[in-house]
């Protein structure tokens, strides 16, 4: 298994400030491996529940009783599967020089996210896990980590039919179990149908019309049916951004698979050959691009956005940091020009700087704050965010 030192030093910061911190991300993204690997090089006791684990789960019937005189690092894996824990970890993490810190792991969902949020308000805080990121895979093996997607299982596979046949597994399994056991009461084929149609719009705009006319229900429906998949953390959703510009804005979000890998098998892609001549190999470049340039930015989910006017004028990624504005466009080219979008964009958006990602080999100027950075060179060319 690779290391995830970023993740590591981030549960390191967290930790020292709070005495509570979750970590969320979609099953199987490696949210339990991570929590092992700091509690290895944790300096002090430590305890770990895995309320999957029968045994774990009775030591927990009275969790008073069993975290009251824990010490150190606390570990609770699965903690959606025991809402009570809650209110006991508010009195405890509210007692006087507290001598626990208490570590969460909990696949995202809806009734999860309100739970804690009621019961620990001002208590605990998150840190969201995605898969691999090109900066833990290393930029050599951004083509495989592209088609395999970052899920540790499916990128370490030992071969693409293994990569392959593991995602099928997950998607079968996350629509028939995952999302039951997370609250989740819409029928697995209903949504199967709507992931797939979904992947079929991966990188477009949000048109709740569209997709309720072809599912024959409200546009309520279908949108409770996207928030469903994103709090889940297998679809993302990137808002628009509102700038007075004088000019009339889309104002709804940009939909994406979170993961590509997942994206390829919802629409049956099992190679790369068959990536290069399919005609979502675009969007596919665009939502990867994506993932990886807010993951080596450090940027939060508030933090990005799509921009886009109804004359025509778009920017496929903007980020926003204090004063700092960064504008992004994804092209799957090796020699990328600069576009009247692309100027409308750095002038009425005030960017501080616009990078072409592209897939070439090279980082280059292309005109005064417009430079094109290859894919390749993403961790050399493009520093994180200040915090």
């Amino acid at each position: 298994m690779l290391d995830r030192p970023r993740e590591l030093g981030a549960l390191r910061r967290l930790l020292s400030r709070h005495r509570v911190v979750g970590i969320i991300g979609a099953r199987q993204v490696g949210k339990t491996t991570l929590a092992r690997m700091f509690a290895a090089g944790y300096r002090g006791q430590k305890s770990y529940y895995d309320l999957e684990n029968p045994e774990d789960e009775a030591r927990l019937s009275d969790p008073m009783l069993a975290l009251k005189p824990r010490t150190g690092l606390v570990i609770i894996d699965e903690v959606q599967r025991h809402p009570g824990l809650f209110p006991v970890l508010r009195v405890l993490a509210d007692r006087p020089r507290s001598p626990a810190r208490f570590l969460l792991l909990g696949s995202a969902s809806p009734d999860l996210l309100k739970q804690e949020s009621e019961t620990l308000a001002g208590r605990i805080i998150y840190h969201g896990l995605g898969g691999f990121s090109i900066e833990e895979t290393g930029p050599d093996n951004y083509l495989q980590l592209w088609l395999r997607g970052g899920f540790p299982r499916s990128f370490v596979a030992r071969s693409l039919a293994d990569s392959n046949e593991w995602r099928r597994a997950f998607v079968r399994t996350f629509l028939e179990r995952d999302l039951h056991q997370l609250g989740v009461e819409v029928g697995s084929a209903t949504l199967r149908r709507f992931w797939t149609m979904l992947a079929h719009y991966h990188g477009q705009i949000w048109n709740a019309s569209a997709f309720a006319g072809s599912f024959g229900v409200a546009d309520t429906t279908v949108r409770r049916y996207l928030d469903l998949l994103t709090s889940a953390m297998v679809v993302r959703q990137l808002p628009p951004w509102h700038e007075n510009v004088g000019k009339r804005q889309v104002k709804s979000p940009k939909v994406f698979i979170a993961d590509s890998g997942l994206l390829h098998t919802l629409l049956n892609i099992p190679a790369q050959a068959d990536l290069e001549g399919h005609p979502k190999l675009g969007a596919s470049w665009e939502g990867f691009a994506v993932e990886q340039v807010t993951r080596r930015l450090g940027a939060r989910s508030d933090e990005c956005f799509h921009w886009a006017t109804h004359a025509g004028a778009e920017l496929d990624l903007l980020v926003v940091r204090g004063r700092h504005r960064l504008g992004f466009e994804i092209k799957r080219t090796s020699s990328p020009q600069v576009t009247r979008s692309m100027r409308i964009a750095l002038a009425d958006l005030h960017l501080s700087r616009l990078d072409v990602i592209h897939a070439g080999d090279e980082t280059f100027p292309l005109d005064r704050r417009i430079r094109a950075v290859a894919m390749s060179r993403l961790i050399d060319d493009l520093q994180p965010l200040p915090r």
